[in-house]
């Protein structure tokens, strides 16, 4: 934070977070910076979530090839996400870079904030690019009144890897000194590298006085923050139950009449995970029902 109370930044090296996405899912190059960038801004708003239990939802809805993209977060950023067609890609734009704006196209930017209470947030404005980083900032600029920049990159390798990726979101607090606002606006286009600069290797605090440069701040917390899927055969059954019996030995009886084992398989579409019940242990789930 600023010492005069002026902004909030917030810096984030998520190139460890990508490469497990990157690797899950199985995704092209384009894709693999699509996902990577929302994983990316959606661990830094749950970070700044309030208390344990609470999560971020952010989910993108484009008429690109991308399909519908979706992350999710607890309050110390650990995130998890998938994208529908992983496999998107298109040649480079204009500018020489990944088409991520491309494979994304037009439509909606959707946030759920989950803090614990009956009813969660829920926020929705339209995509300004599909380049997500220009989106998140408009989206906390017209759903909440923040004014908010958020400059995010991934570099993607000829072998699908992530180099680098991260992201710098700063945002200005009630009251901000209109000089320091000038300051860090200046600064921030000498972010416009932000994946090369961790590529690079430059560390957090290298970033963040590049970003504040000319600024006083204090560091105020740091986190540690991985890919984190939640999934498990607990919740894998609730979502087998929610078919309802007919549905579930319906699914059972085509198998044996298609002569596969009796069995219903599951997975968890953030981290690939597979989930499979026999006949026996679907009748011991809705024994009773």
């Amino acid at each position: 934070m600023t010492r005069d109370g002026s902004a909030r930044i917030h810096v984030i090296n998520s190139t460890d977070i990508v490469n497990r996405a990157i690797e899950i899912h199985k995704t092209s190059a384009t894709a693999g910076a699509a996902i990577g960038r929302l994983l990316t801004v959606t661990s830094v708003m749950g970070s700044m979530l309030g208390e344990a239990g609470d999560s971020v939802t952010v989910t993108v809805r484009g008429n690109g090839d991308a399909g519908i993209l979706t992350a999710v977060s607890d309050n110390e950023g650990n995130v998890r996400g998938y994208i529908e067609n992983p496999a998107a890609d298109l040649p480079l734009n204009s500018k020489g870079k990944l088409d991520v704006g491309g494979i994304i196209g037009d439509g909606v930017l959707q946030v759920i904030r989950d803090a614990g209470g009956e009813e969660p947030y829920i926020g929705v404005t339209r995509l300004v690019s599909g380049e997500i980083g220009d989106d998140i900032a408009s989206y906390y600029v017209e759903s909440e009144q923040i004014p908010t920049m958020c400059a995010v990159g991934v570099l993607i390798a000829p072998d699908l890897s992530c180099l680098g990726a991260g992201c710098v979101l700063l945002q200005m607090l009630p009251l901000y000194d209109d000089a320091t606002a000038k300051r860090l606006e200046e600064n921030a286009g000498r972010l416009s590298r932000i994946s090369s600069m961790f590529a690079d290797g430059m560390t957090n605090e290298e970033i963040l006085a590049v970003a504040s440069d000319g600024v006083e701040y204090d560091i105020f917390d740091e986190i540690e923050a991985e890919y984190r899927c939640t999934c498990s055969r607990e919740r894998t059954a609730r979502a087998l139950f929610s078919l309802g019996k007919s549905e579930a030995f319906r699914i059972l009886s085509e198998a044996k009449a298609e002569g596969r084992p009796e069995e219903i398989e599951l997975g968890c579409r953030f981290c690939g995970k597979k989930y499979v019940f026999d006949r026996a242990q679907t009748e011991a789930l809705f024994d009773g029902k």
